[in-house]
Parts: C-alpha cells; structure tokens; sequence
C-alpha cells in the first residue's frame, strides 16, 4: 500500500488490505432467510460482521492500520477514540501485535464494551460525551506521550482495512444490485463503495444513519462536511457529529444516497435479528437492515428480483440493554 495517512485509498489497497488481514480476522458469514427473501421480493444477503473478532468490523481496519506502523512506533505505542466497537478492536489488535494502546471512551459507553477493551490491556482514560472533545483529548495524550492516533474512521488504512467485509460479500457470493451499509463516520461505507469499484461496479450503495444523527445525508445535500450538535441515539456507534475529511469525498463521489431510520425501527430489527437469524445484533448494528426495508418499502418496484447486500456492522450490546430494548419493541 503506498497511502500517507493523508491520502486518498483505492480499491487496490482494500485488496491489499485483505492479503494483510488474511488469517488475522474472521472470514465472517453471510446469512439468508427465505422468509425475509419472500417478504422483501429480493434475494438479501447479509454479511454478519457481528462474528467478526470482538464483535464488529471495526477489527479490520485496526489490525490493518497496526500491521503499517514501523519498529518505533509500535514500541512506543497507539492512542484511540471510541464509543465501544473501535476500542475493543484497537485494544485486541495491539494486544496481538504486542503494542501499548490507550483509549479515550466515554463514561456512558456500554459496560460490556468498556470490560472488553480493558481485557485486551488497554489503558483507558474516561470522558464526557456531551462536554468534552474525544479528538482533541486523544491529541493532547499522543502529544504529550509520543503516541500514534488511530482515529475510528479518517484514515486510509482504517478505511481501506474496513472495506474488505464487502469485499469478501462480493468475492463470496458475486456482484451486487444494491448494498445498503451503516454510515456514523464513514469508515465502513468508504470502504465499502471502493470494494463495489473493485468488483460489482453497476451496484447501488447506499449509506443508512439514524434519523438523530444525519450529518451524513445533510453533508451529501449540502456538497460539504456538515457538523451536528452530539446527538442522541440508541445507535451509538453511529453518534458521530461529522464525516471525515477522507470519507466524505468518497461518498459524495460514489453512493446513490443516504437514508436514516428512528430508533424504534433499531429495535424492531434488533428482536427480528434475534428470532429469524438467531444471532444477537447491537443497534447499531441493524442500521443498513433497516434502510433496506424502508427503501423496498417505499419503491419495491426498484428492487424487485434484485440482488441485495447488507451489513451487520456488530453485536456488541449489553444483554440487559438487549432485553430491555426488544422487550419494549
């Protein structure tokens, strides 16, 4: 991969990307349902990101950006912010790859997230999402410690580590015609709109956000970054304020468009996940499920017979979180 931290990745370094990550992260499944087939009038496939190593696809683009760090940086250390999902990945992949990490998250963050993360070593300094910068916290330690930042989503080897869960859909299962993928930062769907380039290019893609946190369909509509206030949504790995300077252009440049659905549908989806699939899936996590119910919802003529994927992006969710969520959906 011939990236700087700052440029733009390609389709050939989420292929890349992939020769790295082969025999490090989960080969991860791709579940079908024929009831689901029979409702929707499509053939969905769904690409289970949830059994991925610690719960979500964000292991890929941490194990890839680890793997590019030289001798010096390694010893001295990464630093990362996170509301569960990048931390856990960042703490397991360091711990594999035998780095220091410190994660900033937020004292709100999921029990079972926050265990997790200190399991795999990593140190973690506590903040308050609604009156603190996690950014500018993680700068000050990688400053002040000569720390590597690896933010959760703007930067081309997160991004290109990411894309290689659609990659592997594609390569499993062959082209696509539509993809529908959870969008907070950017990450995963940058990623995955370079694998469609790769090797299912007449694919519609989609980005699908929670109806509280649109930063993602105002920067498209707008034809620039757009920053929200810190919003409030179940979906918390999809609570970001903004894109990135590199995942935005990516987007503008290559999805069809961005949809966000209400948190009730999140829950619905979650106990429909968790009946019809037999696999348990965090809010977050069904986001891209649900754009796609509502999109055939609204135009089924447009995917009638079509070939559809999506992303389960994880199923990190406390149990007692889960119960309380799908017992009231």
């Amino acid at each position: 991969m011939t990236t700087t931290p700052d440029a733009r990745p390609t389709p050939d370094d989420v292929r890349a990307a992939a020769e790295i990550l082969h025999g490090a992260a989960h080969r991860t499944p791709v579940l079908t349902s024929r009831l689901t087939d029979a409702e929707l009038g499509a053939t969905v496939l769904v690409k289970a990101e949830n059994l991925q190593r610690t719960g979500s696809f964000k292991f890929r683009g941490a194990f890839h950006t680890l793997s590019r760090l030289d001798a010096g940086r390694r010893r001295a250390g990464v630093v990362a912010y996170s509301s569960g999902n990048h931390a856990q990945a960042l703490a397991l992949a360091a711990q594999l790859q035998e780095v220091p990490a410190t994660i900033v998250m937020p004292q709100d963050a999921p029990a079972s997230k926050i265990a997790a993360t200190r399991g795999y070593g990593a140190r973690i300094v506590h903040y308050d999402r609604y009156t603190e910068d996690r950014a500018v916290i993680a700068a000050e330690l990688a400053d002040r410690s000569g720390l590597t930042l690896v933010p959760p989503y703007d930067h081309p080897h997160v991004i290109a580590g990411q894309g290689t869960a659609v990659l592997e859909l594609l390569e499993d299962h062959g082209p696509l015609d539509a993809l529908f993928v959870c969008l907070g930062g950017g990450g995963l769907l940058s990623g995955s709109l370079l694998a469609v380039q790769a090797l299912s290019p007449g694919c519609a893609v989609f980005g699908v956000e929670p109806e509280a946190s649109d930063d993602g369909r105002q920067s498209l509509r707008a034809g620039r970054i757009v920053s929200i206030p810190q919003p409030r949504t179940i979906a918390d790995g999809a609570a970001t304020r903004h894109l990135g300077d590199l995942t935005f252009p990516i987007i503008a440049e290559h999805v069809t468009d961005v949809l966000t659905v209400p948190d009730d549908a999140l829950i619905t989806a979650m106990a429909l996940f968790a009946s019809r699939y037999k696999v348990v899936v965090e809010p977050t996590g069904v986001l891209a499920f649900c754009g796609m119910r509502a999109a055939i919802a609204a135009d089924p003529e447009r995917f009638a017979g079509k070939r559809i994927g999506v992303t389960v992006s994880g199923g990190n969710v406390d149990l007692d979180r889960f119960a309380s969520l799908v017992g009231t959906g």
